[in-house]
């Protein structure tokens, strides 16, 4: 019996983690097996993290583990940042390794391990200089974007989806 490839989900401290549990969702339908990497901040209750652990049945990583430890997790088939917030991507894409996160994606990007990201950037913010510089920085390294997105409001009042699985379909090769 083969096993099931492995992704790994990074998930940013945004308003739209909240959902995360529908890009697991997706991924698991897909036939992968999931482990969640929360940045310190998004743990801290930008989504459900009792019943991502449920869904995945794997406890979420923050902190690096101790010398030692195994690892909890597999290597990766692939990544998805969903939702990338302007920090990670710009620290990502400069190398700083600060959080387990960070330092995660810079170990997959040096691996050659496929890479998708879904932004969750306000306009403002995504105008910056140093964002656009990272996005072109990434996009050479072989990490393939989904479109920005900046979370506001339908029509309806309702806020504007978020396309967990276009992540997915980013790890298609082209």
């Amino acid at each position: 019996m083969t096993e099931k490839p492995f992704l790994y989900v990074v998930v940013c401290a945004a308003g739209v983690a909240c959902d995360v549990s529908k890009l697991i969702a997706r991924a698991q339908e897909r036939g992968w097996d999931v482990g969640v990497i929360a940045t310190p901040l998004a743990l801290n209750g930008f989504f459900d993290a009792a019943a991502v652990e449920a869904q995945t049945g794997r406890r979420i990583r923050s902190a690096w583990r101790s010398p030692g430890d195994p690892r909890p997790f597999p290597a990766p088939d692939a990544v998805v940042v969903a939702p990338a917030t302007f920090n990670t991507v710009n620290k990502w894409a400069a190398g700083i390794a600060d959080t387990l996160a960070l330092g995660t994606l810079c170990e997959a990007t040096g691996l050659g391990v496929p890479v998708a990201v879904l932004p969750c950037v306000a306009g403002a913010l995504a105008a910056h200089p140093a964002y656009r510089d990272s996005l072109t920085r990434l996009r050479g390294m072989g990490v393939r974007f989904g479109d920005p997105y900046e979370g506001g409001t339908e029509r309806d009042g309702g806020r504007a989806e978020f396309g967990w699985e276009r992540a997915l379909d980013l790890l298609r090769p082209e």
